[in-house]
């Protein structure tokens, strides 16, 4: 029995309409080309730019260095732990178009859904199955199709099953199933296909203390983790816990071991918890505080809540337990807007984690959400002005979407006037009391460039991802936030300044700023002389 596994990220943010006709885009219009024309660097282009790390220059903007993703292998593991024969190909090369067929024969395709979040890039992976595959039976699973199952199966009548939730024991006893033409009644988790009816087996879930964490081959730089699957926390906006409905927690031991293990067998230099959030439970985040610091792990980033961040000891702790990086979603700044999310936390908290944060050595990155049901222009303002006027580091802008029909918020449809004009696709419109999606969009790129143009410290992670972070190694992370800002200004030239000439003066001014923190624009008729 081979299986073909198509798993990986999903479309990446470089697909965003707010990078068009900027330098962020691999082809530029005639207005940035006079732009740069006008500054003295004609045919400018961002991965243009170059350091000195040593004796060597590398170009400032290189492709990220790859970093495991955590669904595949964990399905790896599960694969490779029940002996299964297995290939895989990343969905990444299917969006781009460059999945070719495999060149032996497969039994049953694997599709994880966990990056998948709308109709389109369902069809679209199954079209390729279909044409690359033909013939061959297709098994989804993941956090797409554990909350869709019965809409894909009538949808999509080549998908022969879904494995909901939990896939460690499901999936090597469905495989073995197949393999010998047994009951599919059997299989635990499976939804499948009884002649024309759809039967739903019971679910069974995975003891995460007992099970062993999955294992990477060779070196790696960086490392996905897990400590629990479920949610203990109800926000509205998020359609998680239906997913995976049983809260379930891996201990600080079997952390502490992890780790541990992920720096002998891989030298792996940090670990990425990927975690709704982290922080909890509040009895493990403490032994955590007690036992890592004295341990040699790697160093580790994790999600959290702001209501956690209460004093500088946290953060001393955080620190001295290896903890590198946090990322919190504040998503608003208005009492009003947070209570309709049910976010369990108040601009009063978000504000203290801010300060706390914003005045220690502890890296943080902080997430908001423009357009939740409710939520006014007047309301979203005072979000606005706290990211545009004081807000300093990293920080991300999203725009609502009603991802799918099992989210709670649809308790307030009526209140809050909610519709939208296809509950199965979170990029199609929406309106509700507060506003339309129309003025949500308008909402986001204004702020996204009032903070790029007023102030000089806080930093949107929109185009980052793309390249390998920090773009500069040789120094540290507030010179490269000042780094970052420096290369959206420049990127994004086209767009800030009215005319021609204002434009090409900030493009000169920003390539200064550029030379001096050491980073070049490569040898050749680039820097040449200016007009």
């Amino acid at each position: 029995m081979r299986s073909l596994l198509l798993s990986g990220l999903g479309v990446t943010y470089r697909n965003s309409s707010y990078f068009d006709a900027t330098l962020f885009r691999d082809e530029i219009d005639e207005r940035a080309e006079a732009i740069l024309d006008r500054a003295g660097f004609p045919g400018l282009r961002m991965d243009n730019f170059s350091f000195a790390d040593g004796a060597t220059r590398r170009p400032l903007l290189r492709p990220p260095d790859p970093t495991p993703h955590l669904t595949s292998f964990t399905l790896e593991s599960i694969l490779e732990g029940a002996d299964q024969e297995y290939l895989r190909i990343p969905l990444e090369d299917i969006w781009a178009e460059v999945a070719a067929a495999p060149d032996v024969h497969v039994d049953v395709v694997l599709l994880s859904t966990t990056f998948i979040w709308n109709r389109p890039m369902m069809a679209k992976a199954l079209d390729w199955a279909r044409s690359h595959v033909p013939g061959v039976p297709v098994v989804a699973g993941g956090q797409y199709s554990n909350l869709k199952y019965m809409n894909i199966m009538h949808a999509h009548p080549e998908v022969t099953g879904v494995v909901r939730g939990d896939a460690e024991n499901a999936l090597p006893v469905l495989l073995q199933t197949l393999a010998h033409h047994g009951d599919l009644a059997a299989v635990p988790n499976l939804v499948w296909r009884d002649g024309d009816r759809v039967r739903i087996n019971p679910l069974e879930y995975v003891d995460l203390e007992a099970h062993p964490s999955p294992s990477f081959p060779g070196k790696l730089r960086i490392a996905p983790y897990e400590s629990m699957r479920g949610c203990p926390f109800d926000c509205k906006f998020c359609s998680f816990p239906a997913a995976s409905p049983k809260w379930r927690y891996k201990s600080a031991q079997k952390i502490l071991a992890d780790f541990e293990r992920y720096l002998a067998e891989n030298d792996v230099e940090s670990i990425e918890a990927m975690d709704s959030t982290f922080t909890v439970p509040p009895t493990r985040l403490r032994e955590l505080m007690q036992i890592l610091p004295s341990a040699k792990v790697p160093r580790w980033s994790c999600f959290s809540r702001a209501n956690v961040v209460t004093s500088s000891e946290f953060i001393d702790g955080m620190l001295a337990a290896h903890c590198g990086h946090v990322e919190i979603g504040f998503e608003s700044m208005h009492d009003r807007t947070l209570k309709r999310m049910s976010k369990r936390v108040t601009a009063k908290q978000n504000r203290r984690a801010y300060e706390l944060l914003s005045n220690s050595d502890l890296g943080f990155g902080t997430c908001f959400m423009v357009g939740y049901p409710g939520e006014t222009p007047e309301e979203f303002e005072v979000t606005r002005r706290f990211i545009v006027d004081e807000h300093s580091g990293r920080f991300s802008l999203h725009l609502f979407s009603i991802s799918d029909e099992t989210m709670p918020l649809w308790h307030d449809r009526e209140e809050l006037q909610i519709t939208v004009e296809d509950v199965l696709d979170p990029d199609s419109a929406w309106s509700h009391i507060g506003m339309d999606i129309a003025q949500a969009r308008k909402l986001q790129a204004e702020t996204l460039d009032e903070v790029r143009r007023r102030n000089e410290t806080a930093v949107a992670s929109l185009w980052q991802r793309e390249y390998q972070r920090p773009l500069l190694p040789t120094v540290g992370r507030r010179s490269n936030l000042i780094l970052e800002k420096a290369i959206e200004r420049l990127a994004m030239c086209s767009r800030d300044y009215g005319t021609i000439q204002e434009a090409a003066a900030a493009v000169r001014s920003q390539v200064d700023r550029l030379r001096e923190m050491g980073v070049e624009l490569d040898p050749g008729p680039l820097s040449g002389s200016r007009r």
